[in-house]
Parts: C-alpha cells; sequence; structure tokens
C-alpha cells in the first residue's frame, strides 16, 4: 500500500511551509513516527514524523516552498524492512576498487640563477621607483639574473593594498523562510510604526541584595534560580494595569487593549531569534515566571517549541544584556506596541544624597508605538517599571518577601 504523507498545518494562519532539510534518502526505509525531514514555517522550524513505516520515496527538494495539504513524500508500507547492514556492507564489499591514479612526471621548470643582482634595480628603474613609492623587492624582474630593469619599473603598478596570504572564500546560502519572516516583521515594524524608544536606568542593588539571601532556598524548594526574568515581568505586569496603552495595539482604524498580560520573551534559539509568550503572567508567582521561562527556553533551544506557544503575545521583553549589551534601541514585535529592552549590569559611580556611591546600574529601554502610545504615557510607564525594580520588597512582594517566594 502507498501511503501519500502531505504537510499538515503547524498552525492558524500558516498556508505554506519550507523544505528546510531532508534527514532521510529517497529509497530508504523509515519508521513510524522517525524524524524525516525539518520544515520552517514563517513561525518556527518543526520535524515532520512519518505517519507509518516503509520505503519512503521524496516528492519535493530541499528549499521547496509547499502548500499545506500537500503531498511531499511517499511511503510503501508493504516494504519489510532490511536486516541489519549486511545489505550496505555487501554493497560496499562488491564495490569496484578504484585504480590507484598513475603518476606522471612532469618536467621540472628550470630556476633562474640568483646573483647579487637578483632583484636589485638598474639606477634608472630605481629613479622610477622611488617617484611611483615602490620597493624593488615588489617588482619581478626580467633582467639577467632577475634584474629589475627601466621597463620592469616603468610597468610596475603600485600595490592597492591587495591582502597578501589568507583565504578570501565566500557562500551563499537561502535564507530560511523563518529567518525570512523575521526580517520582513522588522523591517514592516520599521516602516508602518511611528517607533520612538526612552531611556532609564535601574539601580539593581535592592535585587541584588534579595537574591544573594534567597537565591538558594528558592531553589532548593523550587528547582529553579531566582533570576531576573520574573522580577522584570511581574514589574511590567504592574506597569501594564497602571498604563492600559501600553498593553494595546492597533487593528486598522480600532485600537484593542487587553486585560490580561501576555508577556512575550525574545529567546534565542538553534534556527534564531525566537518569541515564546508567558500566559497571563497577571496570575504568576516568582516561582510561576520562572519556572515557565525555564520550560520555554529548554524548548526553544531543544527545538521543540510550537508555533501556538509563540503566537499572540501583548507586550515583549528582549534580554540582551546576556550577551554584552550596554545599550540598544528593542525594535517592536508587530502587532505589538511595546517592548522593553534589558542590558548588562555594569558598576557605575552614581550621585546618592550628595555623596558619590558606585551602585550595579542597568540601562532599560522601552521602544513603543507613537500612534496609540503618548510621550507623557510611554515615560511613565518606564519610570513605574524602574520604581517596581528598586524598591521590589513593596511594590512586588507586598512586604512579604517569604511568602511571595512562597518560602
Amino acid at each position: 500500500m502507498i501511503l501519500e504523507m502531505k504537510v499538515p498545518s503547524p498552525g492558524e494562519s500558516i498556508t505554506e511551509v519550507e523544505i528546510a532539510e531532508w534527514l532521510v534518502q529517497d529509497g530508504d526505509y523509515v519508521t513510524k513516527d522517525q524524524a524525516i525531514a525539518e520544515v520552517d514555517s514563517d513561525k518556527a522550524t518543526l520535524e515532520l514524523p512519518a505517519e507509518a513505516s516503509g520505503t519512503i520515496t521524496l516528492k519535493a527538494e530541499e528549499g521547496d516552498a509547499v502548500a499545506v495539504g500537500d503531498v511531499v513524500c511517499l511511503i510503501d508500507t508493504s516494504a519489510t524492512a532490511p536486516s541489519g547492514d549486511a545489505p550496505a556492507a555487501e554493497k560496499k564489499a562488491d564495490a569496484p576498487k578504484a585504480e590507484a591514479p598513475k603518476t606522471v612526471e612532469t618536467p621540472k621548470a628550470t630556476e633562474p640563477t640568483k646573483t647579487y643582482a637578483s632583484g636589485s634595480a638598474s639606477p634608472a628603474a630605481k629613479k622610477i621607483l622611488a617617484e611611483k613609492g615602490m620597493d624593488a623587492s615588489a617588482v619581478t624582474g626580467t633582467g639577467k639574473d632577475g634584474r629589475v630593469t627601466k621597463d620592469d619599473a616603468a610597468n610596475a603598478q603600485p600595490s592597492m593594498g591587495t591582502p597578501a596570504g589568507g583565504t578570501r572564500g565566500s557562500e551563499r546560502k537561502k535564507l530560511s523562510m523563518l529567518r525570512r519572516k523575521v526580517a520582513e516583521r522588522l523591517v514592516s515594524a520599521k516602516n508602518e510604526t511611528a517607533m520612538l524608544t526612552t531611556f532609564n536606568e535601574v539601580n539593581m542593588a535592592p535585587i541584588f541584595a534579595l537574591r544573594k539571601e534567597y537565591k538558594e532556598t528558592f531553589k532548593a524548594k523550587h528547582g529553579v534560580s531566582l533570576g531576573f526574568m520574573s522580577f522584570f515581568t511581574l514589574a511590567i505586569v504592574r506597569a501594564l494595569k497602571l498604563y492600559p496603552a501600553v498593553n494595546s495595539m492597533i487593528d486598522g482604524k480600532e485600537m484593542i487593549s487587553y486585560d490580561f498580560c501576555d508577556i512575550s520573551i525574545a529567546v534565542s534559539g538553534p534556527k534564531g531569534l525566537m518569541v515564546p509568550v508567558i500566559r497571563n503572567a497577571e496570575n504568576l508567582s516568582f516561582r510561576g515566571v520562572e519556572s515557565e521561562v525555564k520550560r520555554l527556553a529548554i524548548r526553544a533551544r531543544d527545538g521543540k517549541i510550537t508555533v501556538d506557544e509563540m503566537t499572540g503575545g501583548t507586550f515583549t521583553i528582549s534580554n540582551g544584556g546576556v550577551f554584552g549589551s550596554m545599550l540598544s534601541t528593542p525594535i517592536i514585535n508587530p502587532p505589538q506596541s511595546g517592548i522593553l529592552g534589558m542590558h548588562n549590569i555594569v558598576e557605575r559611580p552614581m550621585a546618592v544624597n550628595g555623596q558619590v556611591v558606585i551602585l550595579p546600574i542597568m540601562y532599560v529601554a522601552l521602544s513603543y508605538d507613537h500612534r496609540i502610545i503618548d510621550g507623557k504615557e510611554s515615560v511613565g510607564f518606564l519610570v513605574a517599571v524602574k520604581e517596581a525594580l528598586e524598591n521590589p520588597t513593596e511594590l512586588l512582594m507586598d512586604n512579604n518577601i517569604k511568602r511571595a517566594l512562597e518560602l
């Protein structure tokens, strides 16, 4: 029986995928649920499992764009599984041995005799080379015993900085559908939104102190680390409630505002940037946020993230600080209207009560769509985030640290 394998729908609104890589070859025997290909959609890279066991016949090439529902391969379910590696070994044994290539001796070119005159220039040649700013050693002499003649100097061209030695190769390969879609969305965000960025700085000392005191107990009880993402996520949830316009987006001539906070977190995966979503972050505790961040990061790293886990989101957090970024202007993730950029934490001299104090400071950046978010709201939102991060015990933990951390 011949089974036609069709492209399944990876998610809503996706009508086409691209064959990124075949993991099997035409004519191979595959087993049910074996991964036979990687397919790229405009949102994620997914594995395509075999629907049955049998011999496979490929119907699409790597790089082909295939519509959802189209046949990509055939599986002959009546074929029997090969017994071990014997056939392959027999083929290898029966393969004709390649004859050793015959060596053909080529006459060696006679090298010119080198003397004291080799590479030196005649007086006339020296004058010409001096006018060109060239050295005689950079010119191949055609005179007797390799001497640089007047004609050699006249025909010599000065170096234009051409690299000497080293490789100068290049490689051209097609961008994946995911990478192309990311590029389209970034350009679209720049061209179709009135994007502005406002900046502020955060004193991270209070969070440092909390983590130092409670991180070991927190990890021992909950199995996850007490990181910065939970503080930032909960600070953003608080700020979104104070400034609901930032938790909104434009749909044609209408503005849609949400009473829930689905926070997208930008993470680096094997196929590029991915943005999984923490659903209903307003209902999560510190433990809940850290557990969800860990779960999504592992799935993204292992390439198991689904389209549904990356769909939606009302606001995005991007943490360039893990790569050492000091400051940046993050690009909005359409159709969202705001994104917060986190950066690295550096000890800086700060003025506190008239005294210079060294504090761990992080610069934060809020990029927002000025079409629906005014400057007052954007600045107020970022200040609210700053206030919560600098006073987490009161504003994020209701003055009860152990209860907030569920210790």
